[in-house]
């Protein structure tokens, strides 16, 4: 009886693994067939204008009973924080959750954990925003959450110090990092200090911020005058305006919109190289670029087409030589910030140490190619081209993402049909197009070259390469000496 059963299971399991007919001739050495291209389904929504000013967008979508809402900020901590809080703007926004006239912090997150999500709260560099997604069923209570954290938060003195505490370990250990370093060496060298582009977090300014900050902050930057609700899912348009109307009622009306100037950058009159010293560093961050153009600039198309191919894909020139064929790092790219004032374009990555002067060279290689050097080829046109246009439709996936998408039109001042022209505004971007913005946007003439690693062993190897002086620079971007 044993020995039957035992057949039994061996048959079946020769079943389980026996190859079917369309296996047994599968050619391998045939690319598999593209499947079909998706297909972009941009959904409709209505614009309108709340009564203390806030502008209001709202799109349904009914196939699953879920609500994300935004609330969002036109402007941020490059327009509201002073130069000498560097960070108060962060802190303001995650103390929202601290607690309220109503509420400590702990019955706040218990609250939201019984209405299943959570209350994201963010000041960035040019925007801010308060978001969730909930049920449908949920939504009313969850807004009526997120309305007391945005009109009635007490800033707790306490939650303060903690926060202080946590970000100045933070960027104690980060000091530990080369691309944490980079990450703030590099901007202000390209932009100096009196740029806000160009300022970073500092021990000095977490210290100095008082509560009385964090109050004036909030009230400053919270006004509806500059705010946009967007809400999309499972809701009925009009039923949607008047519960948001209400449970917004208690916010007056008030704030303006920023207007963005920002001050002349520093002149750039060469390449240079900039060396922090980071000792034992098993990698290099090399991060190469200049400011560039503003989101604004009408080439935005074509430069969106070229740093695909430079740059923005895994396929890219950038990576597939960096790291495909020579295996000098993990991972390299390239890419425009696109602010509302000049963002930078940067090339970068983190590259083995002992290979930092190689890697840096073959950075400059590939700028020189999509410069001119090598010509761009049809099929990587239409490589690139087919990489932007068909990640479109995957933004509209889920009521978070055209959520997301609705209010970047909104802050980036985009026409509404801009989704809908977006591929055949990409699709016209010809092989002159993108060199002639290569060669207007990129300037090897007045690169900055910031490269964070083991000195003693990449210094020498660099000067080798006669490619730009090197300048020795601190963990706080200042000359070797300056204090």
């Amino acid at each position: 009886m044993r020995q039957g059963i035992s057949r039994l299971v061996i048959s079946a399991c020769a079943l389980l693994v026996a190859p079917t007919a369309a296996q047994q001739v599968l050619d391998r050495t045939q690319p598999p067939i593209p499947g079909k291209a998706p297909e972009l389904r941009v959904p409709a929504w209505t614009k309108t204008t709340l009564a203390n000013g806030a502008d209001l967008i709202v799109s349904e979508k009914h196939d699953l009973p879920l609500v994300s809402f935004s609330l969002t900020f036109l402007g941020g901590a490059n327009q509201f924080e002073p130069s000498s809080r560097t960070g108060l703007a962060s802190i303001t926004a995650a103390m929202l959750s601290e607690g309220t006239t109503t509420r400590d912090g702990d019955a706040l997150s218990n609250a939201l954990q019984l209405l299943g999500t959570s209350v994201a709260a963010s000041i960035g560099g040019e925007s801010g925003s308060m978001s969730f997604v909930s049920t449908t069923g949920r939504f009313d209570q969850t807004l009526a959450v997120l309305a007391d954290m945005l009109l009635n938060p007490t800033f707790p003195a306490a939650s303060l110090e903690r926060m202080r505490g946590q970000r100045l370990v933070a960027l104690e250990q980060g000091k530990a990092q080369p691309g944490f370093i980079a990450s703030r060496v590099y901007p202000r060298v390209l932009y100096g200090t009196e740029h806000p582009y160009g300022r970073f977090t500092t021990e000095d300014a977490v210290k100095a911020i008082a509560r009385d900050d964090v109050v004036a902050l909030h009230k400053a930057y919270y006004q509806p005058g500059r705010a946009l609700v967007t809400i999309v899912g499972d809701v009925k348009t009009a039923d949607v305006k008047t519960i948001v109307e209400k449970t917004l009622a208690a916010w007056p009306r008030g704030g303006e919109r920023p207007s963005f100037e920002y001050p002349a950058l520093p002149a750039r009159e060469q390449t240079a190289i900039y060396l922090v010293d980071k000792p034992g560093a098993a990698q290099s961050s090399v991060s190469i670029g200049h400011p560039g153009p503003p989101r604004s600039t009408p080439d935005f198309f074509a430069l969106q087409v070229m740093n695909t191919m430079l740059g923005g894909m895994f396929q890219s020139r950038l990576n597939a030589n960096i790291r495909e064929e020579k295996g000098y790092s993990y991972g390299v790219g390239s890419g425009f910030s696109y602010g509302k004032g000049p963002g930078a374009f940067t090339a970068d990555g983190d590259v083995v140490s002992d290979k930092t002067d190689e890697a840096l060279i073959e950075f400059m290689k590939e700028l020189k190619g999509i410069l001119g050097a090598r010509p761009v080829t049809d099929d990587e046109l239409e490589t690139a081209k087919q990489s932007l246009i068909q990640r479109l439709p995957s933004a509209f996936a889920s009521v978070a993402g055209t959520n997301n998408a609705l209010t970047t039109l909104w802050l980036q001042g985009l026409s509404e049909d801009y989704y809908q022209q977006y591929a055949k505004a990409v699709a016209a971007v010809t092989k002159e197009d993108v060199l002639r913005v290569a060669k207007q946007h990129i300037h090897l003439d007045r690169l900055a070259i910031v490269i964070v690693g083991d000195r003693a062993s990449i210094e020498m190897p660099l000067k080798a390469t006669g490619l730009a002086p090197i300048t020795i620079l601190d963990t706080e971007g200042r000359p070797e000496g300056a204090r």
